[in-house]
């Protein structure tokens, strides 16, 4: 494992795959912000047509390794390859085939729903009327229609989560990166949005989900990659990950989690 007080060591230069069985391919990425280093020169293989999630403790470097994998952080050091395409050589062909739920990242905010989904569309080159299709389908399965034209400023936390979602789903991209997109998204909502991206695995694509729930990511994914300050503690199937246990408890062992378990002495009613 790498030692997380220090940078990663320089290496010779990650070499490109030369097979397209991964989604991503990730070689000795890193980034640190002053003396912290965020992610500490990680290695991840996703496969294509898995559902991959990417779990860890709060401030484990895991938007960060997201950011930059996605190209909209420039890594210190390290290269990242989505289905073959150099990422930060190649930044254009790399998003063309992704669609990113990115955590913290403003939104058209002034636009409708309706209208910020038919202009990530447009963006993206789409002929006007299946733009107007597939808005229509997105806003339905989303639940929006009935807010469909208001202002996305003026949506709650978890319909911003959704539209932003349906914004980066409506090209069908190769690949979907999803930071967190089940944090405040009400139940019945989660459900259709996991039955909706276990539909896209199903017909090849790739799914990456960032989340620190353990249970959601066993239903949910079928690879699994645990960071913890900046560093890959294990990764792989999620039943090779877990082993015999449940993947909460390999995730408190890994991550060093169990605390004194005394509370607060003085909290009493």
């Amino acid at each position: 494992m790498a030692d997380a007080s220090s940078p990663q060591p320089s290496s010779p230069q990650p070499v490109a795959p030369s097979d397209d069985q991964h989604a991503f391919v990730v070689r000795q990425l890193g980034k640190q912000f002053g003396p912290k280093i965020a992610v500490n020169g990680i290695d991840l293989d996703i496969p294509a047509g898995s559902f991959y999630g990417l779990v860890g403790p709060n401030g484990a470097g895991k938007t960060t390794a997201m950011s930059m994998m996605t190209g909209l952080l420039r890594p210190d050091h390290g290269k990242v390859w989505v289905h073959g395409i150099e990422v930060w050589e190649q930044p254009g062909a790399a998003k063309r085939i992704m669609g990113v739920l990115a955590d913290g990242v403003r939104l058209f905010d002034r636009l409708s729903g309706e209208q910020l989904v038919t202009y990530s569309g447009l963006l993206r080159g789409m002929d006007r009327e299946l733009v107007a299709e597939r808005t229509r389908d997105l806003l339905r399965v989303m639940d929006l229609n009935e807010d469909a034209g208001k202002p996305v400023v003026d949506y709650s936390a978890g319909m911003t989560k959704k539209i932003a979602l349906a914004a980066a789903m409506i090209h069908v991209p190769k690949v979907l990166v999803l930071d967190e997109p089940f944090e405040a998204v009400d139940p019945v909502s989660a459900a259709n949005i996991r039955q909706i991206l276990q539909q896209y695995v199903a017909s090849g694509g790739t799914v990456i989900v960032s989340s620190h729930v353990m249970d959601l990511v066993q239903r949910m994914c079928d690879h699994v990659a645990i960071i913890a300050q900046g560093n890959v503690l294990a990764a792989g199937t999620v039943d090779e990950v877990r082993g015999e246990r449940s993947l909460d408890e390999t995730f408190v062992e890994l991550v060093g989690g169990d605390g004194p378990g005394e509370g607060l002495t003085w909290l009493r009613t």
